[in-house]
């Protein structure tokens, strides 16, 4: 009895220090996508609002249809700025509800750059000089496509005759 009553004290000890009360936070170690905070397009980044969104792209928007995700449990409009090259998922809790940045896509024509000077046009090399130090190698393709931190969220950036075409922030797989 004295051994169970101790296992359940250390159980309930070790959740306890473990849990910093917020339920999507990680238990233990650092930000597990710390590029999702950090990282930027220009101005844009993940979790800006409606209002903060229609203020830095000065393009027309195209919105389509709002979906539901089952995987994240959100509701996700495409905000489409072809004229900038910007496509931007726009989530919120529920169904026409207040939306923010799940998820940035540039494309030519975009002018936009990561925060370490990546846009469209750039060189594999460049990419490759740029985030070596966070590239996920399982998940990037030579050529192809290169992920920096990972495809649960980071950077993904598509190639074409070595050259960035596409550069996509966010949450890439569920």
């Amino acid at each position: 009895m004295l051994y169970v009553l101790l296992g359940v004290a250390w159980l309930i000890s070790f959740a306890s220090s473990a849990s910093s009360g917020d339920p999507k936070a990680p238990l233990n170690g650092p930000e597990p996508f710390p590029l999702l905070k950090e990282e930027r397009l220009g101005e844009l980044r993940l979790g800006l609002t409606e209002k903060e969104v229609k203020v830095k792209i000065p393009c027309k928007l195209k919105k389509g249809q709002e979906e539901y995700w089952a995987a994240t449990g959100d509701f996700v409009q495409k905000w489409d700025y072809p004229d900038c090259g910007i496509t931007l998922d726009m989530s919120s809790e529920g169904k026409g509800g207040k939306k923010t940045v799940s998820a940035i896509l540039v494309t030519s024509p975009s002018l936009l750059q990561t925060k370490r000077a990546i846009g469209i046009g750039s060189t594999e090399q460049e990419v490759a000089a740029a985030y070596g130090d966070c590239q996920d190698k399982e998940m990037s393709e030579t050529g192809r496509t290169f992920v920096a931190g990972s495809v649960y969220g980071g950077l993904i950036f598509s190639f074409g005759n070595g050259r960035v075409t596409s550069i996509f922030l966010g949450a890439g797989a569920e």
